[in-house]
């Protein structure tokens, strides 16, 4: 079994809605376990400005899928819940999920970068996962999770107060 850390995002119809479902829709891929669920945090767009605010959360799941199956479960799971994919890149979208770790592997794969790409700028990513993730986390490429804390501040987040342990059946653990 390999830990993968699975970003997940949404800004259209509902994201909220939309997270809840792609949790639900994790916990039924096969070979897999969901394990551990972040907070959710609302967070500005990366792209275009004129789109609303998106979602975020990250989901710890234990796996014994190959890093390319995961991925195409996870692409089925987008397409199940509306995701289109356009030429324009960080545009809105109904869900979005990413595997930003996958055990200690580094991935470079067409269509599969692992640790997922710009992983260490985006607070929306670094700090849903520093909830869940043990504190001594060390990414495969060496860099470790508290000094890519340090250096990307929690701008343009906000931590939502509703219990994620309420949205997935299986056992919610911190990975400290």
């Amino acid at each position: 079994m390999q830990r993968a850390y699975i970003g997940l995002g949404s800004n259209l119809a509902e994201p909220l809605a939309q997270l809840r479902s792609a949790l639900t829709a994790l916990e039924g891929i096969p070979a897999s376990r969901l394990v551990a669920v972040s907070s959710f945090y609302i967070s500005d767009p990366l792209g275009p400005p004129d789109q609303p605010r998106y979602v975020n959360a990250v989901a710890a799941l234990d796996t014994s899928l190959a890093a390319l199956e995961l991925l195409d479960a996870l692409q089925t799971i987008e397409r199940d819940q509306g995701r289109e994919r356009k030429a324009e890149r960080w545009g809105p979208r109904t869900l979005d999920l990413d595997i930003l770790l996958f055990g200690d592997q580094l991935i470079d794969e067409p269509g599969l970068k692992v640790p997922h790409y710009h992983l260490q700028a985006r607070p929306f990513v670094l700090y849903p996962l520093a909830d869940i993730a043990p504190t001594s986390l060390r990414l495969a490429d060496g860099r470790t999770l508290p000094d890519l804390l340090k250096a990307c501040p929690f701008e343009g987040l906000e931590r939502l107060s509703e219990p994620v342990t309420a949205l997935v059946t299986a056992p919610v653990t911190r990975g400290d």
